[in-house]
């Protein structure tokens, strides 16, 4: 009898990373997959990010409706309760044999809760890691102690998920997923690029992905988008390329400071989504990645491209040489992207090896999910560490 996988995705980001993995699944003859699709995936405001799930060739098999009109605190803890509903109705009809999320997005914290109250085993994908400036950090160590098998990106993250009481026996050390998916991508050339996303490139270009923080004050956040726009208007000879911000509180105020934006400097665009290859085609032409999406510190030393991180929300994860820390101040900023384009630190860069990422990352899950004994997985007794 084939082991009924359920895997949940939320956003175009987890989607792309979890890509080759629910591919995997959907090929093994002794699994059955599960999909189901929720949070910004099914959200017009945020591209309809299901359609590249079809377009993937992969079928859902259940839609979570939870995301609410606003972006305030009380609307997020409002959305991880439709969420735990809509997940309770799903998981009873699906009965799956296990869960398989990735990362600490308050839709994937719901998930994992409905399917720790019914029974349900759970694999959690790159746990350990931290994000010192978003709650979301809070949300991956509690999402590590209701999972069961673990699978992280690197020692470093290995040793912690085994701090938080979790048996070394259950959490493997397979790499990163970032590099696994870029292999498998046919990047388009620039021209194409240019034609397909209606742009043309400069003489320099910068991807820009703001998102806000969600530990700081509404007036924090504000004064932040605000100084890297700032920072942003006084470029030239230099096309922005924007991607909007996740559906985190205050998420919506930045996509409408950085719509605004966009319509008064012409050599701008935004997106609310790029989908897997265009956004990686757009990677390998750029010069910088500017803003604080995990994408600079993941993906982008791939491409020997630097990144520019702003403030704290990625404060806490393993970083690249490509990866230039700054305040969320103006000048800070313009420093750190005249950094970035400096004849040595390109010459670094290009001597940089890319993120230790393992060969066969998704291959190995796989291999794991497809023959871990469930048995195991029914009780967990906390792992204390040897004296």
């Amino acid at each position: 009898m084939k082991r009924k996988i359920c895997v949940v995705t939320g956003t175009r980001a987890e989607f792309g990373l979890l890509k080759n993995v629910i591919r995997l699944i959907d090929e093994n003859l002794n699994l059955q997959l599960q999909l189901v699709v929720t949070g910004m995936h099914l959200s017009p405001e945020f591209g309809l990010t299901y359609r590249e799930i079809e377009d993937s060739n992969f079928k859902i098999d259940a839609e979570v409706e939870m995301l609410l009109s606003a972006d305030t605190g009380p609307a997020v803890v409002k959305a991880m309760g439709l969420g735990l509903i809509g997940y309770s109705d799903t998981f009873k009809r699906l009965s799956p044999d296990l869960l398989v999320v990735l990362g600490d997005r308050f839709e994937v914290f719901s998930a994992v809760t409905a399917a720790n109250i019914l029974g349900i085993p759970i694999a959690h994908l790159h746990g350990g890691e931290l994000t010192y400036g978003a709650f979301d950090d809070a949300l991956r160590h509690s999402i590590t102690k209701m999972a069961h098998l673990h699978f992280v990106a690197n020692q470093q993250y290995q040793q912690r998920v085994i701090q938080l009481g979790e048996h070394p026996e259950t959490v493997f050390n397979f790499g990163g997923l970032g590099i696994d998916a870029i292999k498998r991508v046919a990047l388009i050339k620039r021209k194409d690029l240019e034609d397909i996303l209606e742009i043309k490139f400069c003489k320099k270009n910068l991807l820009v992905t703001f998102h806000p923080i969600t530990r700081e004050s509404d007036a924090e956040n504000i004064f932040q988008m605000h100084e890297l726009l700032k920072a942003l208007s006084e470029l030239e000879d230099t096309f922005l390329l924007f991607t909007l911000p996740n559906a985190d509180t205050m998420g919506r105020q930045f996509a409408e400071l950085i719509q605004a934006f966009v319509e008064t400097k012409p050599h701008s665009k935004v997106f609310a989504s790029l989908g897997q290859q265009l956004y990686f085609s757009c990677l390998s032409q750029i010069d910088c990645v500017v803003g604080n999406s995990s994408s600079g510190l993941l993906e982008a030393p791939a491409f020997k491209v630097a990144t520019v991180n702003i403030g704290d929300r990625q404060s806490g994860r393993v970083k690249s040489h490509s990866v230039i820390d700054c305040s969320a101040k103006r000048k800070e900023i313009l420093k750190a992207i005249e950094i970035s384009y400096s004849r040595n630190f390109q010459n670094n860069l290009r001597c940089t090896r890319a993120n230790e990422e393992e060969d066969s990352t998704a291959e190995k899950i796989i291999s794991i999910i497809a023959s871990y004994p469930l048995s195991k997985l029914r009780k967990k007794f906390f792992y204390d560490l040897p004296n």
